[in-house]
């Protein structure tokens, strides 16, 4: 079957935004008296932010409100620290350009996503971007793949996903996707 649909995940797929957001995170931990070290931000980077703050250890609704605003506040002044994938991009771009559909599937807050992608100017090389507000469940569940497909009328056998996670690949792969794995080493 002809692939009519492109899918990618942001973080970690179409952008490295490791350094970005643990810079941003770590003055949001660091405004609260909290000291957030790189270890332990790698070992939760890309699960949704109320559990990877539940697993932080952070329980007090106050304190966890503070820090998801203020990340968002500080993210933008780290994106001198995105690093872009670019032959993935451009591939996205020259598929779309030739009529194919494209999408973003991410659990990033979309208020972040929106601003990465402007700051990369890639806003408008997707038809749609579902970010991790669109969906009741993060991945490995296939919430946010299904409504994709759904939103743009696509059966799953006519899209493919780029992906770099494991959860994520599990994602796409239960909601009957074809998968790319995607490597740190395709990033500049």
């Amino acid at each position: 079957m002809d692939v009519k649909l492109i899918i990618t995940d942001f973080d970690g797929t179409l952008v490295d935004t490791f350094e970005a957001n643990y810079q941003a995170y770590r003055q949001a931990f660091e405004d609260e008296n909290i000291t957030l070290t790189r270890d332990k931000y790698r070992e939760w980077f890309g699960f949704r932010f109320d559990r990877f703050i539940r697993e932080i250890g952070i329980i007090d609704p106050e304190v966890k409100s503070r820090i998801k605003e203020k990340k968002a506040e500080y993210y933008p002044s780290y994106f001198q620290h995105i690093r872009i994938n670019r032959p993935l991009l451009e591939f996205i771009r020259a598929f779309h350009r030739q009529g194919g559909l494209t999408a973003i599937a991410s659990t990033a807050r979309e208020r972040n996503l929106r601003n990465a992608l402007r700051h990369i100017d890639a806003e408008t090389d997707f038809d749609l971007i579902l970010a991790g507000e669109n969906v009741s469940h993060g991945k490995p569940d296939p919430e946010i793949y299904l409504k994709v497909l759904k939103a743009l009328d696509i059966r799953p056998d006519e899209a493919l996903v780029f992906e770099d996670s494991t959860v994520g690949l599990e994602a796409a792969r239960s909601a009957g996707i074809r998968t790319m794995t995607i490597t740190q080493k395709f990033f500049s």
